[in-house]
């Protein structure tokens, strides 16, 4: 045999006993074997290097050193879910799809692993690219890393497509958590705090050989792309194991909340049995169709819902009670624990939110506290033991006076909030404002972190976020763990960010009750931030879902002089103030205040481009048909029912070719 033929038979041979080892958990040879194999395998490579391949069994070990990690967009966005408690949140849920969809929906009920979110994209049938979730919109290339994890395959079988991705969590098996934890404890050093935290720092290592010497397992659970050759869910979970792919085979199809809650209930007493963490049941709309017609909302698929096992809970004693300042000038108190394990981690400290809150539970300093993981991430005081409270112990104060910079605390009549009004000379308002501006979301000013603010701010080089654009190499080259190279890098990403589109810019403001969707909104209505700040309050409200707290807090901000000076000086670095020629082209205002449906399949325009032509042409796009629907527009297969609806409510219908028509 051919060297060439010999190194390509072993590879396979190997590829095949990986498989049925760290995939199938049925090992036909033993790990001496397997690894005198591997040994020959390195040698011929050695020998032969000409015969080089980057998905090569060999390579499982890493070796390869990422400095620096490279954002990369989502082709298609990675959404969070909405998450659900009772039996009442899902019948709730089923209430709404049924609304919205027509005939019989089953539901893929699968277990929501607690580990680190990630995509992989496969091409020709070979693993090219890794990224982990991020924001939803784009995350950290961390491929040479999950390259090492031996139950993802480098190479495919079976009848995959061409390119597609494939999403699950990375996730740290407990019994290598506790091996791992062992090593270190024996070695002196701090053990690790939880397996779904170190599988995450895991993926962010340097050396990648580090990270395929830790036992990381990958558990797949949705596909994404185009002719996937599957028409639900629980069919795409089976083309995904017959392909390669560790998929866990207690996915269960279902067809009431009946059913479901059976499931939720039996995986609630034995998630404990389970080899990895989980902290619920992920419940899907099977039919790919029907998940097509829920679509999604600003942060959530409509077709999905998790749901949340019971938050454990744990009892401590609060030591005291502190209290922060938010970027808004919001007060939070926060209790001070004495330290105790709950739900994998050690909680030290937990949100008390605010006045009423400390009032209705009578929390008190020296209590002893119940405390739970809220959806299993925040931790918050639930109840108080008052069996064990000191009979001396006196009601809680709750503070008048801005614990930074001492200002008078105010509480406006309906909210719940105590604030500081002093927003230009409180230093967690001025840090809080200027991190929002440069984050992720908003101005992703690359080489500069919330760390670097603090230091920028504390040590007098900046006092607002226009400031950051007047600042210089030679200025921030003498701040603490700041080299030429990282200063050079700080001042490039600030004059990279003038280029963020000016949604992004006006939600980087700071604006209060203005996120995300809504600065999306306001932007692509007024066009620039000159007609945003001439508009009134009300032809703000008269904007699609604008209220009246959103448009007051607008108002209020571009009325206040030292904002407006903020807004010029910005202008005046080149920031994007109005919508770019580019996204303006093709815009219309053909389709203004107008309110579609979409319902069934298309065929030259897919369902997701007709919404983007509505929006384009300043139309609006919802799930459900009420009296406020102006058109249905009807594709192949839509549900009788939506027609019936749409008739009685005498809305015109339009196919594909009346809708395209529309905006000739």
């Amino acid at each position: 045999m051919s060297p060439k033929n010999k190194i390509n038979a072993l590879r396979e041979e190997l590829k095949e006993h990986n498989y049925n080892y760290y995939v199938l958990d049925k090992p036909e040879i033993s790990d001496f074997e397997f690894d005198q194999k591997l040994k020959e395998l390195q040698d011929l490579e050695a020998k032969y290097p000409e015969f080089y391949d980057v998905n090569s069994p060999t390579l499982r070990v890493g070796g390869a050193v990422t400095k620096n990690f490279t954002t990369v967009a989502h082709e298609q966005r990675m959404y969070s879910l909405d998450n659900s408690y009772s039996k009442e949140d899902l019948e709730d849920w089923e209430k709404r799809i049924k609304k919205i969809v027509d005939g019989n929906v089953e539901y893929t009920c699968e277990l929501k692993y607690d580990g680190a979110s990630i995509s992989l994209t496969y091409e020709k049938g070979e693993l090219v690219r890794a990224v982990t979730r991020g924001d939803g919109l784009q995350g950290d290339d961390v491929t040479n890393n999950v390259r090492t994890i031996r139950s993802v395959p480098l190479k495919l079988r079976g009848d995959y497509p061409d390119k597609f991705e494939i999403r699950g969590e990375i996730v740290l098996p407990l019994e290598g958590f506790a091996k791992m934890n062992a090593e270190r404890v024996e070695a002196g050093e701090e053990p690790y705090s939880n397996p779904r935290n170190t599988a995450s720092g895991s993926l962010k290592l340097q050396d990648s050989a580090e990270v395929a010497k830790r036992p990381l397992d990958c558990l797949l659970y949705s596909l994404v792309g185009e002719n996937l050759n599957c028409s639900s869910q629980f069919e795409s979970l089976q083309k995904a194991r017959e392909w390669g792919f560790k998929v866990p085979d207690v996915a269960k199809l279902t067809s009431s909340t009946k059913e479901t809650i059976d499931f939720v209930n039996h995986w609630d007493i034995h998630r404990h049995e389970l080899p990895y963490e989980t902290d619920g049941v992920v419940i899907k709309v099977n039919s790919f169709q029907q998940q097509e017609e829920l679509g999604h909302t600003a942060k959530a698929p409509r077709w999905a819902m998790a749901y949340k096992f019971k938050a454990e809970q744990a009892s401590t004693r609060l030591n005291k009670i502190t209290y922060q300042v938010g970027r808004t000038g919001a007060i939070t108190p926060v209790a001070n624990l004495e330290p105790v394990q709950l739900a994998g981690t050690i909680v030290k400290r937990a949100s008390l939110h605010n006045a009423d809150q400390i009032e209705k539970l009578d929390v008190r300093e020296g209590d002893m506290v119940y405390v739970e993981k809220g959806g299993e991430i925040i931790p918050k005081i639930v109840g108080v033991d008052f069996e064990n409270r000191d009979p001396e112990s006196t009601p809680t104060v709750y503070i008048d006076r801005c614990p930074e910079c001492e200002t008078p605390l105010i509480r406006k009549e309906g909210e719940a909030q105590h604030y500081c009004p002093n927003d230009e000379g409180c230093p967690p308002q001025i840090i809080g404002r200027i991190q929002h501006f440069i984050s992720r979301k908003a101005m992703d000013i690359e080489g500069l972190g919330g760390e670097t603010v603090t230091l920028l701010v504390n040590e007098g080089l900046i006092g607002d976020y226009a400031d950051l654009y007047e600042l210089t190499k030679e200025q921030v080259i003498p701040l603490e763990r700041m080299a030429e190279k990282s200063a050079e890098n700080l001042i490039q990403g600030i004059i990279a960010s003038r280029k963020i589109p000016f949604e992004r810019v006006l939600f980087a403001l700071g604006i209060r009750y203005v996120g995300e969707t809504v600065a999306k909104k306001l932007a692509r209505h007024y066009k620039s931030v000159d007609n945003l700040a001439a508009a009134k309050m009300d032809e703000l409200i008269a904007v699609d879902e604008i209220g009246d707290r959103i448009a007051e807090s607008v108002v209020d901000f571009f009325q206040d002089e030292k904002k407006k000076e903020l807004v010029e000086r910005l202008k005046s670095h080149g920031l994007q103030f109005m919508v770019s020629e580019e996204e303006l082209k093709g815009q219309t205002d053909k389709l203004e205040g107008k309110t579609f449906v979409i319902s069934g399949v298309f065929e030259k325009v897919s369902r997701n481009d007709l919404k983007k032509l509505i929006e384009k042409n300043g139309g609006k796009n919802t799930g459900s048909i009420s009296s406020r629907t102006d058109y249905l527009v009807a594709g192949e297969n839509m549900g009788p029912s939506k027609r019936t609806k749409a008739e009685n409510l005498n809305i015109p219908i339009l196919n594909e070719e009346d809708f395209l028509r529309m905006l000739k």
